[in-house]
């Protein structure tokens, strides 16, 4: 996989953010009432932002992606919305086929999991020797250099056999040691580093998390003080997956009170100077998830990773956009298992002499399954796609990981749980041994409504910034904290930027809606993608009126803010699962994404389902559930627990 940041590096046109703007951020809030240490905390979050958007060269920041585009564009930019997944290479499916093979084999011989109950050693020796931990290490560096397009479509692959296995992918690439070595290292910490984290000698994680800081980076306590050739840590770290002796982290801490990233062998013994904290965990049983204690911790002065702009907040921010595709890769893993667990019941349960899969109820949940599905490979394709363009692609992963997690929630509490009834509680249930597995994502990566108000701010950024900072800095620097456009001294002071926001405003109304065109699609898949860019294209009207109507006091509408930026994000949803259904041209994938589209419109809209909403969503769970839907191909069923004698059997 290429690296778009390090590729970006000689861009000389990406401009670091001013000390002006920054300023504002920071004075805009005070003038809202807020204390100067959250004013310079959210300050610091915000200059983070800017710093990883200068890594990237004009066409790829935020406010050409896709997303941003299809808010404040004229027409929705229809060409970004397209994806095609390459051919896979020989040497990639060798490393898919063989590191499934390892972890079939161990489940099939009852060695998956060690005394504990996590995942055995041998199992990730054997995947090592399979080359799984080096696919997102390039071939120069002993990996398999899989694209991200590969590399995320095998988690889902990975997830229906083991989704723990699939997560450590992810833990070990994406938010792990090897994204930030092999994005921001220099030569020599890559070929220090990159070959023992591609062969499995040194499986890593990344140290952020502490008891007092987790949304809120900036609040990180754990530091590191340079004594002659080392920096010496003491803190603490809570909730880091991977955490275990032996193993290399991405350790977050504050170098002269400024956020950085020293990348750390552990010792493979605890000892005074390093201790792991333990801690009952329901969600992520099966990994090594701990605490970490350090006490005078030495790790070399060679091991800070140097970002040529931003600190360790450009370095954390990074890696998480490659998570929150890969959770909503392993979501739709995730959902195929529970699908193929779900049919065989409902074909063996039987209510008043008939199978429930011949019910309305039951046959609705197995089409909106199906259609969570559908939406999470849609936006695995998409968001890797981009990624691998080269776009930073910070919206469209939050998007991902929103919906995915969200997804796999609902599915399991209203689709999965609700189908099994009592038996998805007892021991060996699908249900009830990953209940907290499938509820945890919901937090991971960034809790959803915390992404969903930093979705809204990627949104209003560029916009904020060219019409109502000017405003901002005008009643700023005049005293003026309620504007009154009644009063004809304020209008007189803010006749500059209130003329530049008319005209942008007249402008836009008067354009209307660009209809860039669609490919050839089935009808009603038609019908939901031209409702999706219609509503994207006109949703900066809702988005700019937020910003008159609450001002300075914005960021205080919480619920105001998630709420529109939920909407914006089901829009985007839907045009990509419209569009990724039609290039699959499989009947049942295209009425999977009909039953998604269409409960998200009627979201958007405010209506309730039709009865025409409830044939088509039942006549396509009849149909997946008579084993008609290629998507479940290749997946083992699951067994049904205690079975009973039936009165007609």
């Amino acid at each position: 996989m290429s690296s778009p940041v390090s590729d970006a590096r000689s861009e000389s046109g990406a401009a670091a953010v001013s000390e002006g703007q920054q300023s504002f951020a920071e004075t805009a809030l005070r003038l809202g009432g807020k204390s100067d240490d959250e004013a310079r905390r959210t300050g610091a979050v915000d200059t983070a932002d800017d710093q990883v958007e200068s890594l990237f060269s004009e066409q790829y920041k935020t406010a050409s992606s896709p997303a941003h585009r299809a808010v404040w564009d004229r027409s929705v930019p229809m060409e970004l919305f397209k994806f095609e997944t390459p051919s896979v290479p020989d040497r990639t499916k060798r490393v898919m086929q063989d590191s499934l093979g390892v972890v079939r084999r161990h489940k099939q011989e009852g060695t998956i999991y060690d005394e504990h109950g996590k995942i055995a050693e041998a199992v990730l020796k054997d995947l090592a020797d399979a080359g799984y931990w080096g696919t997102l290490v390039s071939e120069q560096y002993g990996g398999s250099g899989f694209r991200f397009e590969h590399f995320a479509t095998f988690l889902t692959q990975m997830a229906t056999v083991e989704s723990t296995v699939s997560g450590l992918a992810s833990v070990h690439g994406c938010i792990g040691a090897v994204d930030p070595v092999r994005t921001f290292g220099n030569t020599e910490q890559r070929e220090r580093f990159l070959p023992e984290l591609a062969s499995g000698r040194r499986l890593s994680a990344f140290a952020l998390t502490e008891p007092g800081a987790g949304s809120d980076l900036t609040a990180l306590k754990t530091t590191a003080v340079l004594d002659g050739d080392d920096y010496v840590v003491n803190g603490e770290k809570i909730f880091i997956t991977n955490a275990k002796p032996g193993r290399t982290i991405g350790l977050v801490c504050r170098i002269d009170d400024k956020p950085a990233v020293l990348i750390a062998d552990l010792p493979h013994e605890e000892n005074e100077h390093f201790a792991l904290k333990t801690y009952g965990l329901y969600a992520l049983r099966r990994t090594h998830n701990n605490g970490m204690i350090f006490r005078g911790f030495r790790v070399p002065a060679a091991n800070l990773l140097q970002p040529v702009r931003g600190d360790g907040l450009t370095v954390a921010y990074h890696g998480l956009n490659l998570g929150r595709v890969a959770l909503c890769a392993g979501a739709a893993g995730n959902m195929r298992r529970m699908l193929t667990d779900m049919i065989p019941w409902a074909h063996y349960r039987r209510t008043y002499g008939q199978p429930i899969s011949g019910r309305e109820l039951v046959q609705r949940r197995i089409a909106e399954m199906a259609g969570y599905i559908v939406g999470c490979d849609a936006l695995v394709r998409w968001c890797s796609s981009l990624i691998e363009q080269g776009y930073r692609g910070e919206m469209e992963c939050i998007v991902a990981k929103i919906f995915g997690s969200e997804a796999l929630k609902t599915a399991a509490i209203e689709l999965h749980m609700k189908t099994h009834g009592g038996r998805s509680f007892l021991h060996g249930h699908e249900f009830g041994d990953n209940v907290h597995e499938f509820l945890a994502p919901c937090i991971y990566e960034g809790e959803g409504e915390m992404l969903g108000m930093a979705f809204f701010k990627s949104v209003v950024k560029k916009h904020g910034r060219a019409f109502f900072e000017p405003m901002g800095r005008i009643l700023y620097e005049n005293g003026i904290r309620k504007p009154n456009l009644m009063n004809p001294l304020h209008v007189w002071k803010l006749r500059e930027p209130l003329m530049a926001y008319a005209r942008w405003f007249a402008g836009r109304r008067l354009a209307g809606f660009g209809r860039a065109p669609l490919p050839a699609m089935p009808n009603h898949l038609r019908q939901h993608a031209e409702f999706a860019r219609q509503f994207l294209s006109s949703s900066c009207f809702e988005v700019t009126g937020m910003m008159r109507k609450f001002q300075l006091a914005l960021a205080d509408r919480q619920c105001a803010m998630a709420r529109t930026s939920q909407r914006i994000q089901d829009g985007i949803v839907m045009l990509c699962t419209s569009l990724h259904a039609t290039s699959e041209a499989d009947e049942l994938t295209t009425g999977a994404a009909d039953v998604l589209c269409t409960r998200l419109r009627r979201r958007l809209r405010g209506s309730r389902p039709s009865s025409r909403d409830d044939c088509r969503a039942t006549e396509v769970g009849a149909a997946i559930a008579d084993g008609k839907w290629s998507a479940l191909e290749g997946i083992a069923g699951v067994d049904i627990l205690m079975q009973y004698a039936r009165p007609d059997d």
